[in-house]
């Protein structure tokens, strides 16, 4: 049952206004800067909205510092970087400088290797099974791909056509991280991760077509438990009787021992099929081409996808990073690319298109261009609620934290930690104490809090996967739970504000610093200091005063209120737990924004 105190802190949030409800307090969380264009993509969007009738707003450097660290590198700012950008005079650099700054932080690697975590299905266990060593070795591979900056058709030429161990080279779990490994399966992958496709929806002739590609793709097992080697098996040598590790069963399927089988010796080899002779395939956007006997089909495959001429690759990445930054595509959802879904604002897609391609899939520049954009930078206070205004990004899109992102924050309010494990009792899958959420590889290592608040399950690598809408058991969690109470009430970074000796209005200052990421308001400072105010002897004294004293609903008379000398010298830390339990509960601490 939740605490009288926990519940008198809620007529304190709802005192203190702009945590609660942004719009009431616009001067917090917008510019009075006007907004114009930054470039030619806000040009771009601005144009289509003037057509709409909406004027652009800017959101207020207290809403950027905290959306840039959240969207950059998935974390929270310290007080003291919150404060010093706020504070920064230089109002013409200072965003640009931090998302420079942002963009070359260690956290930057972490967050964005865990959203490629989700596309690639990086996880050890059911559905996709890659065990925990190759799940380390392929998100170690994305995680190094994103900190040096890699060239995004390099990324996904590597992650096509590589071959070797899936424990030693990171990027062929790719494809046993494809739950359906026949061509068809394969190929359904390749559409939607790297061109944004659907291919279920497809005419069949143009998914048979593509499924030559990745028609001669072997998996062969090794002396090594669960050890896999991926490669160019023209011959499908490794369907064949015999080929198997020395004492092991023999393969059944493509990939697959033969489960139960006794293990004895391999039998002997069966000779190899004949040459099929030339296969034709077609390429999505109709091309037929004869596949070349002395080449792997994979990389004939990734040189068309390559082609800066094809619009698929960077469409795709461009529509997706976009809807990672602003909270929807260009073409929603990023996804769903096909020809009646067409985008938005044609010419923003392309747009971005050529920009990736000009800087050669530089994905840090496609990154500063938006970031750095008044678009991105608008007020998340909508103008207007028609639809016409959300497809064209009239303002931020609310959403909810992700599920490592929240929980990562909670922890570094409080100095706090989460234990994190794994059905697989492996030494791949222990997790320090002290190992942010977003930087887990695995995504079979979970906890309760990240499967109530809709981690991505990797099961299929689309963007639904992840659920950030809200639903009531996390609001009873993050309301109601020991989970949160403990880290409130014994969180080391909470406790040494608390009792720091500070004056009340400088502890409510640090709380909506550490919490929020800005000042707090006049009145929300006098909010905080009349609920932590002690109560005077024979004075009637609303609940949100009172505390665990007082009866709920009713005014009490404090004639003699419970341990009144201490009340009267010493702040109650319960008043402050009960303060900062109201500001993590608030939807401007729960939501991007």
């Amino acid at each position: 049952m939740v605490k009288t105190s926990w519940i008198s802190a809620v007529v304190f949030l709802a005192a203190a206004g702009g945590a609660a409800a942004p719009d009431e307090a616009p001067n917090v969380f917008e510019s009075p800067a006007p907004a114009t264009p930054a470039g030619e993509l806000d040009r771009i969007v601005f144009a289509k909205l003037s057509s709409l009738g909406i004027r652009p707003v800017l959101c207020s450097d207290a809403v950027f510092v905290r959306r840039a660290y959240l969207d950059v590198i998935g974390t929270l700012p310290t007080v003291q970087e919150a404060r010093e950008f706020i504070q920064d005079p230089d109002t013409k650099n200072k965003r640009r400088k931090l998302i420079d700054r942002l963009l070359e932080r260690d956290e930057f690697a972490d967050y964005w290797a865990m959203k490629w975590g989700d596309v690639l299905r990086i996880k050890a266990e059911f559905p996709v099974n890659l065990w925990p060593n190759a799940a380390q070795a392929y998100h170690r591979w994305v995680r190094s791909s994103i900190a040096e900056n890699k060239p995004y058709d390099k990324f996904v030429r590597e992650l096509l056509t590589s071959s070797g161990s899936n424990f030693r080279v990171g990027p062929v779990n790719f494809y046993r991280a494809v739950q359906n490994k026949t061509p068809e399966g394969i190929a359904t992958a390749v559409a939607l991760t790297f061109m944004g496709s659907r291919a279920e929806s497809w005419p069949k002739d143009r998914l048979a077509g593509m499924t030559v590609f990745f028609s001669q793709i072997g998996y062969k097992p090794t002396g090594e438990w669960k050890e896999e080697h991926v490669f160019w098996d023209p011959l499908h040598s490794s369907t064949m009787p015999g080929n198997t590790v020395p004492g092991r069963a023999a393969i059944s399927t493509v990939g697959q021992a033969a489960e139960g089988a006794p293990k004895t010796a391999a039998a002997p080899p069966a000779a190899p099929p004949a040459d099929p002779g030339p296969q034709t395939a077609v390429f999505p956007d109709g091309t037929k081409i004869q596949l070349p006997p002395d080449r792997d089909p994979r990389e004939v495959f990734a040189d068309w996808l390559m082609t800066p001429k094809n619009p698929w690759l960077a469409r795709s990445i461009a529509n997706r990073v976009w809807a990672w930054l602003l909270g929807r595509g260009i073409i929603h959802e990023p996804d769903d690319i096909r020809e009646d879904n067409p985008p938005g604002n044609p010419e923003l897609l392309a747009y971005l298109e050529k920009e990736l391609v000009a800087s050669r899939y530089d994905l840090k520049h496609l990154y500063r261009l938006i970031l750095n954009s008044s678009t991105y930078q608008l007020t998340s206070m909508p103008r207007s609620k028609t639809p016409e205004a959300e497809a064209n990004f009239a303002s931020y899109s609310l959403r909810r934290l992700d599920a490592e992102v929240l929980i990562d924050a909670i922890n570094k309010i409080t100095g706090a930690s989460d234990l994190y494990t794994s059905p697989i009792p492996e030494p791949f899958t222990y997790i320090p104490n002290d190992m942010p959420a977003i930087a887990i590889a695995d995504g079979s290592i979970t906890s309760p809090f990240l499967a109530l608040f809709g981690r991505s399950a990797r099961a299929t690598g689309m963007e639904n996967e992840r659920d950030n809408k809200p639903v009531p058991a996390q609001w009873l969690h993050m309301l109601n739970s020991s989970h949160i109470q403990r880290k409130l009430e014994q969180g080391p970074k909470l406790k040494a504000i608390f009792d720091s000796g500070r004056k009340p209005d400088e502890i409510v200052e640090e709380l909506y610093l550490t919490i929020l990421s800005r000042f707090p308001t006049a009145d929300e400072v006098k909010a905080a200091e009349e609920y932590n105010r002690p109560a005077a002897a024979g004075k009637a004294v609303p609940v949100a005063q009172a505390g665990k004293g007082a009866k709920s609903g009713k005014f009490a008379k404090s004639a003699k209120p419970p341990q009144p000398a201490k009340r009267a010298t010493v702040r109650r830390r319960d008043d402050w737990v009960d303060i900062a339990w109201a500001l993590i509960n608030s939807t401007e601490f729960l939501y991007r924004h």
